[in-house]
């Protein structure tokens, strides 16, 4: 399995997102400009120039029509997938962090950072299908807890939003009340940040990641933890495979401590784990630094990954990978 190297971004990734067809893969960094690449041969197909601070997360609608991306400059922004023209800015008073279409891509949720008094807040956006009529109103906004929310997104049938982030607790809102619905215990739940959450191609379970060493994953509805996978380091992505029962998790520790040891004690590989037995798989190495974004084709056949090192990794699975007996 021989990665192809992507270097577009100059500045550590974020998020990396394909569309539903699999034909495009979206990768965020701290640079700034969004890129799209096609997703079989890595080659970058353009970028999205506007913002002018990191960029979070990003979502593409499942028409592909239109990108949402959530950026540090305060401001999350709607563009034109194919020309790169930016179609409308949201504009708020802190960073942006977590961005997500509802099934429809009539909504949107965004999430903001708390930032001087103001507390962390989650907002639901109309998103209208002519960019004209697109207004900055928001249908709701919910307060939210101390602490950043790392990750916002809709719970089945748009009934619910799903958030989780520093606080360690997980939590269910009610998507037009605001009304909290219920939240992870602190026995079961994560120790520490919850740095990634990734929905399930059906809406019936996520896969939650944490700095606390673990991805759990949850039952959707109501919440129920149905897993738990551990290593050895801090988690900052996780993915499900939609073709076959495995997710793949990545980390490493912080920028800050790597330079202490050697490349293979920074453990930066993505490792895979059996979805039902909990046990490891196995694990793909090469990121010069911890792995910050996870990303499944939606026909489970490759696989890619952000780095630290500014590099996105595609990698096509070999035969062996699905000839995997446990």
């Amino acid at each position: 399995m021989r990665p192809i190297l992507m270097k577009g971004h100059e500045r550590p990734l974020t998020f990396l997102k394909y569309n539903r067809e699999g034909d495009l893969l979206f990768s965020c960094a701290k640079d700034h400009t969004p890129t799209v690449w096609f997703a079989d041969n890595g080659e970058r197909l353009g970028t999205y120039k506007g913002h002018n601070g990191a960029v979070w997360c990003c979502d593409v609608s499942r028409d592909c029509r239109r990108l949402i991306t959530g950026s540090a400059d305060q401001s999350a922004k709607l563009w034109d997938v194919q020309t790169g023209a930016e179609l409308f800015t949201f504009k708020f008073d802190s960073p942006a962090r977590a961005v997500n279409f509802a099934v429809g891509d009539k909504l949107a949720v965004i999430t903001t950072d708390p930032f001087m008094e103001l507390t962390s807040a989650i907002h639901v956006k109309t998103i209208s299908s002519d960019p004209h009529e697109q207004t900055d109103e928001s249908l709701l906004t919910i307060k939210g807890p101390k602490g950043r929310i790392q990750n916002a997104v809709w719970g089945p049938l748009n009934k619910t939003i799903i958030s989780a982030g520093e606080d360690v607790v997980i939590r269910i809102w009610d998507s037009e009340t605001g009304k909290l619905l219920n939240e992870s215990s602190k026995e079961i739940g994560h120790q520490n940040t919850v740095s990634s959450l990734f929905m399930s191609e059906d809406g019936s379970h996520f896969l939650t990641g944490s700095l606390d060493k673990s991805a759990k994953l949850w039952d959707s509805r109501t919440l129920t933890l149905i897993k738990t996978y551990v290593t050895e380091r801090p988690v900052n992505a996780v993915a499900m495979s939609p073709l076959l029962d495995h997710v793949v998790i990545g980390g490493g520790q912080d920028a800050s401590s790597v330079t202490t040891t050697d490349r293979r004690a920074g453990k930066f590989e993505a490792k895979f784990f059996h979805k039902i037995l909990q046990e490891e798989i196995g694990g793909v190495k090469g990121h010069f630094g911890p792995i910050n974004a996870l990303a499944f084709n939606p026909d489970g056949r490759s696989f890619t990954s952000g780095g630290e090192d500014g590099y996105v990794r595609l990698h096509h699975f070999d035969q062996d990978y699905f000839n995997i007996k446990m």
